[in-house]
């Protein structure tokens, strides 16, 4: 057996031969010079996982409600100041895809720009940004100086307040209740199936929830149509998750119904990225299954926005 120093004399000889530790030059930052590398470091990195192109700014989308805000708002810049210049990248949003598309929202290299794995996204001069929302604040803010489309925050505050506060009543509120609306009512016909078999089979046996979820009960030969069952059964038989999400649209269109009852847009009557955000789902409102005859301010409203020509060059692109 070795005497204890001499393996402490080995240990310590080891030690001695390894090679320097580098030292680290961000401990040598200052708190704001650090948090910028941290920015141009993960800039650079997306960069070169993202888009090759020559122009300074890259959207990542799809013909969705969300995605086509960031374009009509690009538009409505170009319309006006001539630029930015943008480069428009198609991404795919369907589960089905991941680990077989490239240009889909889950793949590793579009996480970098959006953790969320949602679209839309940018990036600009490889600076990533993402929400909706967050994207037209930022163009508003870097390309709109003349203010037309939004609110300086120093020389306008107030009105930049209220409109953050339209802008997030879109983002959380319209955008999530209508999508929501969407996903049960045209995306889910196998719980108003479930419904309709519950109803025939006569599971429900309350009378009162039975006049309530089975308000139509075709009579037994009509089952030998199963279309056309089925067809009578989205009119007739609404379950609950409908129901919630498409009432709740309902309501916040209301909203917008009293504010346009008493201006011709959202913030100080001047058209801007709030009417842009939430145009962008009002204007899918029978899709939803909500009736723009019930809101007759919105669809004024609507008709409005939809004549401008770069709102029409962004629904385009």
């Amino acid at each position: 057996m070795r005497p204890a120093f001499a393996v402490g004399i080995k240990h310590v000889i080891r030690a001695s031969s390894r090679p320097p530790v580098k030292a680290n030059p961000s401990l040598s930052l200052s708190p704001v010079a650090f948090t910028r590398s941290l920015i141009w470091s993960r800039a650079e990195t997306t960069t070169s996982m993202a888009a090759k192109t020559d122009k300074p700014i890259v959207l990542y989308t799809a013909p969705t409600p969300n995605g086509f805000a960031p374009q009509i708002l690009f538009e409505e810049l170009k319309a006006t100041y001539g630029g930015p210049e943008y480069e428009k990248v198609a991404m795919s949003i369907r589960d089905a895809d991941i680990g077989k598309v490239h240009n889909q929202v889950k793949s590793p290299w579009f996480l970098e720009i959006n953790p969320n794995g949602r679209i839309p996204a940018i990036t600009h001069e490889g600076f990533p940004v993402f929400e909706t929302s967050a994207i037209l604040v930022y163009l508003a803010q870097h390309f709109d100086k003349d203010n037309k489309f939004h609110h300086d925050p120093v020389k306008d505050p107030k009105g930049y307040s209220e409109e953050l506060q339209w802008l997030f009543f879109t983002h959380g509120g319209i955008g999530p209740m209508q999508g929501q609306a969407n996903h049960f009512n045209l995306y889910a016909p196998e719980k108003i199936t479930e419904a309709l078999d519950q109803c025939k089979a006569r599971q429900i046996t309350s009378t009162s929830t039975r006049m309530r979820r089975c308000p139509f009960f075709p009579p037994a030969p009509l089952f030998l149509f199963p279309q056309l069952t089925k067809h009578l059964s989205t009119l007739f038989l609404r379950p609950y998750a409908i129901n919630r999400y498409l009432n709740e649209t309902k309501r916040l269109y209301g909203v917008l119904e009293s504010e346009l009852a008493k201006r011709d847009y959202l913030v100080g009557n001047q058209y801007g990225i709030a009417d842009i955000k939430a145009f962008a789902w009002v204007r899918a409102a029978e899709r939803t299954g909500v009736s723009l005859a019930e809101f007759p301010k919105v669809k004024a409203w609507i008709d409005r926005i939809e004549e401008r020509p770069a709102v029409k060059a962004g629904l385009a692109v």
